[in-house]
């Protein structure tokens, strides 16, 4: 790339006259003299620019400035100082570089498709004498390369710990980590690599699985001044757990086992994996000779006192075991009658006692009022005349 050397005020000529053939001295003085006078002093001129933050492979825009101008020259220089622009003309051959404005306040200048090279300085110059300068830094951010999520096991046992890391690569600059269980936030060890002014970061989560964490997301979120919104990947949690043993009764409906009856239950076992069988056994007892199983229903008919005990039943998995009781007690035959006459008569009784209260009442409010209006009466005849 070529580069403008241009003379940075009249010292520099002074030294290409006092270096020149005796011949060309007195004529190099001469127009050093008068250009001199044609340098603009830089009483109250300001030359001013601002730094540039922007992502790699978008556009920068430097703008060089200057307050209160008369025309001076105005010059831009990458950070290797090779002259960008010369007022609006452009030295350097990288068609990147394209002019957005010049004036004599202004020389605006874009970059495009920015990379991680293009950081640095990059130097404003405005010939005065004495000349100024002013400079920006270009910032380039570069969000991570690729997000990666790596599970230490994909089907973890109920209880157990698993290490979970996520890698963010190549980002600048280092990118923050956050994990999520489901909406749980939660915390993890990050570590960071620098290689070329760029960052790998790696987070490390260890996480205490239940049965309730299956099917449930692991996320990693990435958080980067590069980055719009949320980047994020995530992983299923799997999760292996012993069964869950439940017994529930289909028949009888209401619940009382009586003689003769007949019994019916279900064992409902849920697990991972399912349970392939469920077992049904007389806790300390065997199993009556006129009990039918069927997979998970068992059935007792025409139940006598002899079936009274603890039926229990038995689910397993590659996980563990569980069970479930049920305990049955026959009731007599008329059990549920006597109970229910029994029901009926207490509520006749009831019926009777309320109406007998009620009689009762009215009785004492009749008497009250009658004896409340015959009290002037019953004084005037009691009392004794006097002659």
């Amino acid at each position: 790339m070529a580069s403008a050397v241009l003379p940075r005020g009249p010292q520099c000529a002074a030294a290409a006259a006092a270096a020149a053939p005796p011949g060309l001295r007195l004529r190099l003085l001469l127009l050093l003299l008068s250009a001199a006078a044609l340098i603009p002093t830089g009483d109250g001129q300001n030359l001013f620019t601002k730094d540039v933050t922007v992502i790699e492979g978008e556009v920068a825009t430097i703008s060089c400035q200057v307050n209160k101008s008369d025309d001076s020259v105005i010059q831009l220089l990458n950070p290797n100082r090779q002259t960008i622009y010369f007022r609006d003309f452009r030295p350097l051959k990288d068609s990147r570089f394209q002019l957005l404005n010049f004036s004599s306040s202004e020389l605006k200048v874009s970059l495009t498709n920015v990379s991680i090279s293009d950081e640095g300085r990059y130097f404003c110059q405005l010939y005065t004498d004495p000349p100024q300068e002013s400079y920006t830094t270009i910032t380039v951010l570069v969000p991570p390369r690729n997000l990666m999520i790596d599970i230490q096991k994909d089907t973890a046992v109920e209880g157990e710990e698993i290490e979970v890391n996520c890698t963010a690569m190549a980002s600048k600059p280092a990118t923050t980590i956050r994990w999520f269980k489901g909406n749980k936030e939660l915390k993890g060890k990050s570590e960071v690599e620098e290689w070329s002014d760029m960052y790998t970061v790696t987070s490390q989560l260890m996480l205490k699985v239940h049965k309730e964490d299956d099917g449930v997301p692991v996320i990693c979120q990435v958080e980067h001044p590069a980055v719009t919104g949320n980047l994020q990947t995530q992983r299923y949690l799997e999760v292996q757990y012993k069964p869950q043993v439940h017994i529930q009764m289909t028949y009888p409906l209401q619940g009382l086992t009586r003689e003769g009856d007949a019994l019916e239950l279900t064992c409902e076992a849920i697990g991972k994996p399912q349970p392939l069988m469920v077992t049904w056994v007389r806790v300390d007892d065997e199993m009556p000779q006129h009990a039918v199983l069927s997979g998970p229903n068992l059935f007792i008919n025409n139940l006598n006192k002899t079936d009274n005990g603890t039926y229990r039943c038995e689910a397993s998995n590659i996980v563990g075991k569980a069970h479930s009781d049920y305990m049955l007690y026959v009731y007599d035959s008329r059990a549920g009658e006597e109970g229910s006459i029994r029901a009926v008569d207490h509520a006749v009784i009831g019926g009777v006692v309320a109406v007998v209260v009620f009689a009762m009442l009215c009785l004492l409010i009749i008497l009250g009022r009658y004896f409340a209006r015959h009290k002037g009466l019953f004084s005037l005849t009691s009392s004794p005349r006097i002659k």
